[in-house]
């Protein structure tokens, strides 16, 4: 058995050839600050519809209750830099906002393979036993990352990098190998605020707090009923995801373009125009999207979300589409429907009410009817 020291250079140097931009090491009994965190994370009720939190929250507390096995745990981030600014594109109100991280291909993949790659590599260099985690898996990558001396979770909750600012992916591997573990990465955020005061749904109830149900990425990616509508407004054109609190943040002028060009962002979703998103079916969606995370809410979800920025467009020509969606077989769809046609064409929706508004529709739906008042 190489000396830890040694094993740890050979480890990350494997890391970097197969692609990796950073790595830290962690031991993986690191106590029980993380786990408090997000007991009240989830005693606070912050984590909306997202009830899998809940239920494995046991395993997520602590990285020797998922494996107990094991010693260390190797935390390795990509870089996804864009090579553009993604704020300017919220003013294109004809065009929808696609979140950076998932313009290019699913991340998930990427970086699933390389991570078995490396623990091939050392189970079969060094016996170890390893396990493997992206960010679907009950793991607390972003603490551990913090352990591993990658960055600090910011003020926003996410991960800075003084390497390449807002803009990483995490995954992790654990084993049973006994590793030196690396130093802590301390907070830099300092007096900063920036990404609290640019979220525009207010997120945050204090620095360092998010609380998810009123989180943009939270409400196009995760929440599967109506958006609520305090939201939809404050939406904007965002379609999938935010990149508001990430983008404003100043460590990104450290920030460098991917150079994974899987991660580089496809022409076709860098502000694709609305009117060829709201129009598109099942076999369209899972066309277009296809080796996206993207693809993984669905048709029905994408095209809710599309019309909150249809709605939110000012661009009456859309209208003809919407109201095509006011008979589609999802009813989340309809009910969002509702609400974009009132805002493109009142008088519109209201001539309409009485055939799309009927007892037999969605409880959604007819409250996103009995939202506009009296005809």
């Amino acid at each position: 058995m190489a000396e830890p020291t040694t094993l740890k250079a050979a480890i990350t140097e494997r890391a970097m050839a197969i692609g990796f931009d950073q790595i830290g090491f962690a031991a993986a009994d690191f106590g029980p600050d993380p786990g408090h965190g997000l007991d009240q994370f989830l005693a606070d009720g912050f984590h909306g519809d997202m009830a899998w939190m809940v239920e494995k929250a046991h395993w997520r507390r602590h990285p020797q209750a998922l494996w107990p096995e094991a010693k260390s745990v190797i935390m390795l981030a990509m870089n996804y830099g864009p090579d553009f600014d993604p704020l300017p594109r919220l003013d294109d109100t004809d065009r929808a906002v696609i979140s950076v991280y998932a313009q290019g291909k699913d991340y998930h993949d990427i970086i699933k393979k390389r991570l078995k790659t490396l623990a091939r590599w050392l189970a079969e260099t060094h016996q170890a036993g390893v396990k493997v985690f992206v960010d679907t898996a009950p793991v607390m990558e972003k603490p551990l990352a913090v352990q591993a001396g990658l960055g600090w979770q910011g003020k926003h909750t996410n991960m800075v990098s003084r390497s390449f600012g807002s803009w990483v992916f995490l995954g992790s591997i654990f084993t049973t190998l006994d590793l030196d573990h690396d130093d802590k990465e301390i907070d830099h955020c300092g007096r900063c605020r920036n990404c609290l005061d640019a979220c525009p749904t207010k997120a945050f109830p204090k620095p360092y707090r998010l609380d998810a149900r009123r989180c943009i990425s939270y409400l196009t990616i995760e929440h599967k009923g109506p958006i609520p509508h305090e939201f939809r407004k404050p939406m904007g054109n965002r379609i999938y995801g935010c990149d508001d609190c990430l983008a404003v943040c100043p460590w990104n002028k450290f920030a460098a373009t991917a150079r994974e060009s899987a991660f580089h962002a496809r022409d076709e979703l860098v502000g694709p125009l609305l009117k060829n998103l709201v129009t598109m079916d099942d076999a369209a969606f899972r066309n277009f999207f296809a080796g996206s995370p993207i693809k993984r809410i669905g048709r029905d979800r994408f095209i809710r979300n599309v019309l909150i920025a249809v709605g939110n467009s000012g661009d009456p020509t859309l209208a003809t589409s919407v109201e095509a969606l006011l008979a589609d077989s999802a009813a989340v769809v309809r009910a969002m429907a509702v609400w974009a046609l009132h805002e493109l064409a009142p008088d519109r929706s209201h001539a309409l009410r009485s055939k799309h508004a009927g007892p037999e529709q969605d409880a959604d739906v007819q409250a996103e009817w009995a939202r506009l008042g009296p005809t």
